[in-house]
């Protein structure tokens, strides 16, 4: 990026865009190097005018939420990343039901689940621990435990590269797992979300068997990414990594969890480099041994 093009996104975003940031702080994996502007968006018009100079200026440009299922490299990122924030982050009921929200594609997974807890919306409780936002669980089909949030989205506001809201609708929507169809550069800006009628205590009950089951089952207590790998059909990643003897292997401070075997977790010193080389021998190991091709369900992004 020169410095017109940066002067020019100072002159649009003002003190909303910042330079030369490090990218760990805004990852759950807390690792990344420096990304060349860092652009927080409050509100349609300005993201729409920043898009649409990033697309004439053939900038790249990356959203990110809660940099849940992102690995940064360490040299890294060319361009811009995006967070969402202001009226993006915001939660209203929709007026046309009684039984639909309309959600800002910032707003977080937990911010989601209080605002069904103390509304009494159920559905989605299933996303509970899951720490991004409802923009990327879209984008990603975000699930657990069978359930996916793709079959409560009823319509989706998108700003595409060119700058434009689009609005489009569950028909229009393809959703797979752990992925949804949308033109390149696309960003959810809104969803609109179809829930249940519940009780309070009944949803607030939900959500909590939801988060003993997780932390029962993952390794909550260090930085991590989330599953790794996406599982194959018919099997699970987490057990073929086990079985290939993998479970609990280090690399640098980068490990492969002793809990569940399918999340890479940062020690405490790890580096993108060090995850980077445990992700390839899983991926050779597994090859090697079982003929299975384990794909990643986390990003990697960066130089």
């Amino acid at each position: 990026m020169n410095k017109r093009q940066k002067e020019e996104l100072v002159r649009l975003a003002g003190k909303q865009v910042q330079f030369d940031c490090l990218m760990a702080p805004y990852t759950t994996f807390r690792v990344g190097g420096k990304v060349d502007a860092l652009y927080e968006a409050n509100d349609t018009g300005n993201l729409r005018r920043i898009i649409s100079y990033a697309g004439k200026e053939h900038i790249p440009y990356l959203i990110v939420g809660q940099g849940s299922n992102l690995l940064v490299k360490d040299n890294g990122i060319e361009g811009m990343v995006i967070l969402l924030r202001g009226s993006f982050a915001t939660i209203e009921q929709d007026k046309t039901s009684d039984l639909t929200i309309l959600a800002g594609g910032g707003v977080t997974i937990p911010g989601l689940l209080r605002y069904c807890r103390e509304s009494g919306f159920g559905g989605v409780e299933f996303l509970a621990g899951i720490p991004g936002t409802i923009g990327g669980a879209v984008a990603m089909n975000a699930g657990a435990f069978g359930k996916e949030i793709g079959a409560f989205v009823l319509n989706i506001h998108i700003i595409t590269q060119g700058g434009d809201v689009v609005l489009k609708d569950s028909a229009q929507l393809n959703f797979s797992y752990r992925q949804l169809e949308v033109e390149r550069g696309s960003v959810i800006i809104r969803v609109c979300l179809a829930l249940d009628p519940e009780s309070k205590g009944i949803v607030a009950e939900r959500i909590a068997g939801w988060l003993k089951k997780r932390k029962e089952r993952q390794p909550l207590a260090y930085p991590s990414a989330g599953s790794v790998f996406r599982n194959p059909q018919n099997d699970f990643a987490g057990r073929l990594v086990e079985k290939v003897g993998l479970k609990g292997k280090r690399i640098g401070g980068a490990m492969i969890s002793d809990k569940h075997a399918n999340f890479i977790v940062n020690t405490g010193d790890a580096r993108a480099e060090d995850i980077l080389a445990l992700i390839c021998l899983v991926r050779e190991k597994v090859r090697n041994e079982t003929g299975v091709e384990l794909v990643l369900e986390i990003q990697v992004v960066g130089r």
